[in-house]
């Protein structure tokens, strides 16, 4: 797909991927609503800031009325990236901490999802990119509420390929490895390091994903830090 002049939506940009996202997409050309609670320090003129909590669908049929409205046309990508994470294990997992994942990770990438499907299907182009993670193919200790939320968006991501695929349009879920993003302030056990990967690396890959040819799809991408512990001396 060429980007120029594309509109795209990015989830959770105030900072991190969604972020790095953005500056990505506008240099090539699209025209970027960010959807969030923060307004990012994003100056361009086809840049667009959208009030959003993701976890509430009304919030969401808001932000997609507006986006539609602005930039006049139908949304031609989707960056699912709301997301986050809290360490616990199972038996002593917080409820209101439960239902904030599943609600911002699961139900938020479900309201936002639905609504842009029929304008790609429309027009016989469109691509969404679910950000899942590394805990979206396995499990990890003291976080069964996160993986549960992240292979909830494989499964998504795997069901709605097979639904839309035949309509010209692309579901891609990406797995991130450690990412240096805030995703961490609230796991003690995890000090942001230079060792993890740049969020504008992930950003390089969505770009990449986004601009293949028509017919060339990626259905799964697992990204990692080459040297998560730094590297060996011999």
């Amino acid at each position: 797909m060429k980007l120029e002049n594309k509109i795209a939506v990015v989830t959770g940009v105030s900072r991190g991927i969604g972020l790095a996202a953005v500056h990505a997409l506008l240099e090539q050309g699209a025209k970027v609503a960010g959807w969030g609670r923060t307004n990012p320090d994003v100056q361009h003129e086809h840049f667009e800031f959208v009030e959003c909590d993701v976890r509430r669908a009304d919030s969401v049929q808001m932000a997609y009325k507006h986006t539609v409205e602005h930039f006049g046309g139908h949304i031609s990508v989707l960056i699912n990236n709301a997301g986050l994470g809290r360490s616990a294990t199972l038996e002593d997992q917080d409820l209101e901490e439960w239902h904030l994942m599943f609600d911002t990770n699961v139900h938020g990438l479900f309201y936002c999802t639905r609504l842009v499907v029929p304008g790609m299907k429309e027009m016989g182009e469109g691509h969404i990119i679910n950000i899942s993670s590394i805990a979206g193919t396995t499990g990890i200790e003291q976080m069964s509420a996160y993986c549960a939320t992240k292979h909830a968006v494989r499964g998504i991501s795997h069901s709605l390929y097979k639904e839309v695929r035949d309509y010209g349009v692309k579901v891609t879920c990406i797995y991130p490895g450690s990412v240096q993003t805030n995703f961490f302030d609230n796991i003690d056990s995890v000090t942001v390091n230079d060792n993890m990967m740049r969020p504008e690396d992930i950003a390089s890959t969505i770009v990449h994903c986004l601009e293949s040819h028509a017919n060339y799809h990626h259905v799964d991408i697992e990204v990692r830090p080459l040297m998560p512990k730094g590297r060996k001396q011999v």
